[in-house]
């Protein structure tokens, strides 16, 4: 399994890329990996603001429709719509290519919550 060191990880398997106040986020390595073929991903609208912990995307895979949490709360700025017409990046490329959206941090404290490379690493076994 790929984990980017540069990266913050949620227990739901999220990651989350840090920019200033903005947090690019998608699902870990071992997530897609978990899920199998991804065929759809359902990606929430602009402008919308989420709590941390709160289910805002959904990903249907081949073997199970799964939510998306959000790691951090904030106000969704971006979303990935690539992801409409090639949900596949999901899998071929998690931490690049495959990313949900990017979220305006509401409260920079909630990303001390999330993990470092290491404690992911442990929690995934």
């Amino acid at each position: 399994m790929d984990y980017p060191q540069d990266l913050k990880y949620a227990e739901n398997h999220e990651w989350v890329r840090v920019d200033g106040s903005h947090a690019r986020m998608g699902i870990s390595d071992y997530a897609q990996d978990a899920l199998g073929d991804i065929v759809f991903v359902e990606l929430p609208e602009v402008g919308r603001v989420v709590s941390a912990g709160e289910a805002f995307a959904e990903v249907e895979s081949t073997k199970s429709v799964s939510d998306v949490y959000a790691p951090v709360s904030g106000t969704i700025v971006e979303v990935n719509a690539a992801l409409e017409d090639t949900p596949e990046l999901v899998n071929s490329d998690p931490y690049g290519e495959g990313w949900f959206v990017v979220i305006e941090v509401s409260d920079p404290a909630e990303l001390d919550n999330l993990m470092d490379v290491a404690a992911y690493e442990a929690s995934t076994g």
